[in-house]
């Protein structure tokens, strides 16, 4: 199974961004989406897919912590 995970633009470079995530700032692909700093975006296998709203990201993460074992 693979799962997509919402994380935050910091910045973005060309058809890369730097995306925060909890903490972890990694390089994600951008070409199939139009993102900007501050968007958060769903990343799945290092690309973009979709930029989201906050709220949508939030309850995704939420429901991800939801399931970590305590």
């Amino acid at each position: 199974m693979c799962v997509a995970l919402p994380g935050r633009v910091i910045s973005i470079s060309g058809n890369h961004a730097k995306v925060d995530f909890s903490g972890n700032v990694v390089d994600v692909h951008t070409g199939a989406v139009t993102a900007a700093p501050g968007d958060y975006v769903l990343v799945h296998a290092g690309c973009a897919i979709e930029v989201m709203s906050r709220e949508s990201a939030e309850e995704i993460l939420s429901l991800f912590s939801e399931l970590a074992p305590a």
